[in-house]
């Protein structure tokens, strides 16, 4: 370690990563291996960039919601298409540890950039392809969002009011998963390179994603046959496990074990005659008559406000909490205070502005924002002089930017980019 203290270190601070992804899943997973020290370049197409920096909320004609998806990355521009760009992009190649991709399967081989072209020039690539169907199957082609992922997945099925129509997350849930899975595969590879001494492709769905954290909803559907509907926030193998009305609103009361339940009924409650009543004897009685059972619970629960429930139950040692809105999470002491879960950055166009924190803590090894997300092209000229090129080769390549017709950037459209990236834009672009 040479000097160095662990808490100097970085888990992953030998990865050297090229992130061609886009939107949200490609890029969280890109930023996650960047809280935790790889050397993440983020390449985007010229003139546009990501299609996430068309996305609001902005600040200085800068997309904060970009920004927030891709601190810890440098940024350059290449055309693809171009063989300038392609020279520039295999130079890069050589040299990295893992390219994460979030095409459609087969573009990239149309580019003549595909995992076997790579891997014959790298040997020691990690490939980490990421679409909506994975890249076998009769549905690789089909373009895959995250409302489609949800959708297809089961989600939307089991998610939303009893009786009530199908809905989506309130967040990019199959974008998320599908992220994650990809950091996995990642890590999984890393390992797996270490003793075999190759890198391999790594295909991750985002509905197989899906998919997989329904977890017992299939395994329900495999015993019964019956299709499991929507119920509201209430679990369909728990109860009580459900939302409850209190004098001031909702409360979330858990009692996953017949221990909790006996002492909710007892302690809490003082309601005795639930334990011994035929209908809720057992876990799948009380599930199957929730409904009932909450009816006499929030006779209860409605005498008092949330934080009172909180706390009696709580001090009984049985899980509770608040139904937090947006705005009390990020002022909460453990969440927002404690637990860093949003980080305040310094971004050379937003100013200061909180990015989400990493939820993955190495208590050794701390994830860190060690930069904020890049302007569009920001370090294209950085990242030539580290590959060879001369300053004369760099002017070289430069052209003017001119966006296609009716294609304009967010906001105050090249104010928001580095004077340099404003000014010219690399035919590598």
């Amino acid at each position: 370690m040479s000097g160095e203290t662990i808490q100097d270190i970085q888990a992953l601070q030998d990865l050297k990563v090229l992130d061609l992804t886009r939107v949200v899943a490609g890029p969280y997973a890109g930023s996650i291996l960047g809280d935790f020290g790889a050397s993440v370049l983020k390449i985007e197409v010229p003139g546009r960039g990501d299609d996430a920096r068309g996305y609001g909320p902005y600040e200085n004609g800068e997309s904060m919601y970009y920004a927030n998806l891709n601190r810890n990355k440098k940024g350059i521009t290449l055309n693809l298409k171009t063989d300038a760009g392609k020279e520039i992009f295999l130079k890069l190649v050589r040299d990295a540890d893992v390219l994460l991709e979030n095409y459609r399967p087969g573009v990239m081989d149309k580019l003549g950039l595909g995992y076997e072209v790579l891997h014959e020039i790298n040997p020691r690539l990690i490939y980490g392809a990421l679409s909506g169907f994975g890249s076998y199957g009769p549905y690789s082609q089909r373009p895959g969002y995250d409302i489609v992922s949800q959708g297809m997945g089961g989600l939307m099925s089991i998610t939303g009011a009893e009786g009530g129509e199908p809905t989506r997350s309130g967040n990019a849930m199959g974008d998320i998963l599908g992220g994650m899975n990809l950091v996995i595969g990642v890590l999984l590879a890393v390992h797996a390179r270490d003793l075999t001494g190759v890198g391999q492709r790594i295909d991750v769905s985002l509905v197989d994603s899906v998919v997989a954290s329904l977890e017992n909803a299939y395994v329900r559907y495999f015993k019964s046959r019956q299709i499991p509907e929507r119920t509201g926030n209430a679990y369909a193998s728990i109860a009580p496990y459900d939302t409850y009305m209190a004098k001031d609103g909702r409360v979330i009361l858990a009692c996953g074990n017949q221990k909790l339940y006996e002492k909710f009924c007892t302690e809490v409650l003082d309601m005795p005659w639930m334990i011994t009543d035929e209908r809720f004897l057992t876990v799948p009685l009380r599930v199957r008559n929730n409904k009932i059972q909450k009816a006499y619970i929030e006779e209860w629960s409605k005498q008092y406000t949330v934080d009172e429930i909180v706390e009696k139950m709580l001090g009984k040692g049985i899980p509770a909490a608040p139904l937090y809105d947006v705005k009390q999470i990020t002022e909460d002491a453990h969440i927002a205070g404690a637990r860093e879960m949003f980080i305040e950055v310094e971004h050379p166009v937003i100013g200061r502005s909180k990015v989400n924190g990493n939820p993955v803590k190495l208590m050794d090894m701390m994830p860190r924002i060690n930069y904020p997300a890049p302007t569009l092209g920001q370090h294209n000229e950085e990242v030539l002089e580290a590959l060879g090129y001369t300053k004369q080769q760099i002017e070289e390549l430069k052209v003017s930017v001119e966006l296609p017709a009716g294609k304009e950037l967010p906001g105050d459209s090249l104010k928001s980019l580095s004077p340099q990236v404003s000014r010219l834009v690399t035919q590598v672009t």
